[in-house]
């Protein structure tokens, strides 16, 4: 019974560190606070926020790389989750705008409503301010789907992922919520459908 049990509970620390990693990728972690002059640290033209979730901590994310030369355009996509009120896109401009960040530095983008629609919309605003290079900002338990459908959607755009580390869905310890498994598991679903063509 205890082999049983100790088996049990490596299994389910291997699938919670498993997770942790594989949905959650950080193509600048070990490059510092700052950019430097190699290849994987180096600077980009801009920094994509997708809102949802904890959009507040995504925003706050995307600024604080922004004042640390990350980039020099921030650009912001959402659409209105309450349809009465501001576009998530522009709440996440005003945000910036009261953290001191220029306005002609910021680039919205407010009709989409799913990551896929995010990637698509993306892509003509790339086109249209020459960016060739982006970090890609959300939450950790979101940045390996939203990686995805932007790799495969922005043509000639060099893309970097950096999930916001915590917010108030998901930290280190997200395993010990329902919310943390449920949006986990339903992540790794949506990750299925996009590699079957599904995605959204």
């Amino acid at each position: 019974m205890k082999k049983i049990i100790i088996a049990a509970v490596l299994i389910i620390l291997a699938v919670v560190i498993g997770l942790s990693i594989y949905l959650s990728p950080n193509d600048i972690a070990g490059c510092g606070e700052k950019p430097s002059a190699t290849k994987e640290c180096a600077s980009a033209d801009a920094i994509v926020t997708l809102s949802g979730g904890d959009t507040t901590a995504r925003t706050n994310e995307a600024i604080g790389l922004y004042k640390n030369g990350w980039a020099t355009k921030l650009i912001f996509s959402g659409a209105a989750q309450d349809k009465s009120g501001p576009s998530n896109a522009e709440v996440m401009r005003r945000l910036a705008l009261a953290a001191g960040v220029p306005e002609s530095n910021i680039i919205t983008e407010e009709y989409s409503e799913t990551t896929k629609q995010n990637a698509e919309n993306a892509q003509s605003i790339f086109e249209k301010n020459n960016i060739s290079s982006v970090i890609l900002v959300t939450s950790a338990y979101h940045q390996r789907r939203a990686g995805l459908e932007f790799s495969s959607r922005a043509s000639g755009v060099a893309l970097r992922n950096h999930p916001v580390s915590s917010d108030n869905q998901w930290s280190a310890f997200w395993w010990c919520t329902p919310t943390g498994w449920y949006l986990a598991v339903s992540e790794l679903a949506k990750i299925i459908a996009f590699y079957v063509g599904g995605s959204r």
